[in-house]
C-alpha cells in the first residue's frame, strides 16, 4: 500500500511546486472573475438591446397605424372630390388638413423609429465584444488547464496571449471603444 500511497503523493508534490501551476492559478481566477464581470455587463447590454428594439417596432406599427388613417383620409378625399361640383368644400378641406397632419406625423415617428434602430446597431456592437471577450476567456481557461497538466511553458505563455486579447476586447467594450473583428465575427457567426 505504500508503493501507491507514494506513486500518488510524488507527482501531487512536484504539482504544488509547480511555478507553472501557481501561475496557472492565478491566471484563471483572474480570468474567472473578469469573464463572470463582463457576462453582467453583456447581460445588460441585451436588455438594453431588447428594449430598443421593442421600441423600434412599437414606432413602426405606430407608423403603420398613421399611413392607414391616411390612406382612409386619402379615399375619401377622393370621394369626394368625384363628386365634382356636389361636393361639399368644408369637407374637402378637412380632409386634405388631415392627410398633410398623417404625412407630418408619419414623417416624425420614422425618425423616431430609425433612431432606435441605430441605437440597436450601436449596443450590438459592444454586445459582439462581450460575446468574443467571452468565448476568448473560455478558451484560455481551458488552455491553461491543459498548460498545468502537461508543464509546458510554451503553452502557459499561449494561453496567457488568449486570455490577454480577451481581456482588451472586455475593456475596450466596458469603456464603450469599437474593436469590432469583422473578420472573427464572420466566422463565429
Amino acid at each position: 500500500m505504500s508503493e501507491i500511497a507514494e506513486t500518488i503523493q510524488e507527482p501531487l508534490e512536484k504539482a504544488g511546486k509547480s511555478n507553472i501551476n501557481s501561475r496557472v492559478a492565478l491566471f484563471v481566477a483572474l480570468t474567472a472573475t473578469f469573464m463572470a464581470i463582463c457576462n453582467v455587463k453583456d447581460g445588460n447590454i441585451v436588455q438594453s438591446m431588447q428594449q430598443a428594439q421593442a421600441h423600434g417596432l412599437d414606432a413602426w406599427s405606430y407608423y403603420q397605424a398613421k399611413s392607414t388613417r391616411q390612406a382612409v383620409a386619402e379615399n375619401s378625399l377622393e370621394l369626394l372630390e368625384a363628386q365634382g361640383k356636389n361636393a361639399d368644400t368644408a369637407t374637402i378641406s378637412k380632409f386634405k388638413e388631415e392627410v398633410a397632419k398623417y404625412e407630418k406625423q408619419k414623417a416624425e415617428i420614422k425618425a423616431q423609429a430609425e433612431g432606435f434602430e441605430k441605437e440597436y446597431d450601436a449596443i450590438n456592437l459592444f454586445d459582439d465584444q462581450f460575446d468574443m471577450t467571452e468565448a476568448l476567456l473560455t478558451i484560455s481557461i481551458a488552455m491553461f488547464g491543459i498548460a498545468s497538466l502537461t508543464q509546458k511553458r510554451w503553452l502557459l505563455y499561449f494561453s496567457t496571449g488568449v486570455s490577454l486579447l480577451g481581456f482588451i476586447l472586455g475593456l475596450a467594450a466596458f469603456f464603450k471603444i469599437g474593436l469590432h473583428s469583422d473578420f472573427i465575427a464572420r466566422i463565429l457567426g
